[in-house]
């Protein structure tokens, strides 16, 4: 019989830097997350379902809140004032190391929201997880998600791309890496 494991992540979270609010989730967001989620170009690069309409938004915020509990991953809503949601940021801990990842809605973007959010999680990573590497996994072809981990500091690393079919697409992932600055 395994013995529980205590969450790393508090019960309640928020992240403030770089202008921004990085928050839990509610259950008031649901109504707003298919505006931010069910877009093409999400569906493509991303796992997150497709159509995302209002019952995936419940599923997600049901699935946060349990991958919170085991301490694997936790789930925060990008706001500029702690508001309403304009993209999601994930920190998830597996044995690969302390990935990164992000989504902000059509409506919302060439704001540098993600790399913002990214290096606001990566700085939690490190001060307060004592993480010494955060990682990206993103397609070399999405030149946007390209463009968020130049501009939030990350590098290729020169580790073998990660190689799956999700959604019945063949992907091929490179994984970044940024490096604790202490």
């Amino acid at each position: 019989m395994s013995t529980p494991t205590s969450s790393p992540f508090p019960d309640r979270m928020e992240l403030r830097g770089e202008g921004l609010v990085l928050r839990d989730w509610t259950e008031a967001d649901a109504a707003a997350m298919p505006r931010l989620f069910d877009h093409p170009d999400i569906a493509h690069w991303t796992p997150m379902v497709s159509p995302f309409d209002e019952a995936a938004a419940r599923a997600r915020l049901e699935r946060g809140r349990r991958l919170r509990a085991e301490g694997t991953t936790v789930l925060l809503a990008i706001t500029d004032d702690g508001g309403a949601p304009l993209g999601e940021v994930m920190l998830r801990r597996a044995p690969e190391g302390t990935e990164l990842g992000y989504a902000v809605g059509p409506a919302h973007r060439g704001r540098g929201l993600a790399a913002r959010a990214v290096r606001v999680m990566a700085a939690y990573a490190f001060e307060q997880l004592g993480v010494r590497q955060v990682i990206l996994e993103l397609e070399a072809e999405n030149a946007a998600s390209v463009a968020v981990a130049t501009a939030a500091g990350f590098s290729p690393l020169d580790v073998p791309l990660i190689e799956g079919e999700e959604k019945g697409r063949p992907y091929a992932l490179q994984t970044w890496g940024l490096a604790s600055p202490s």
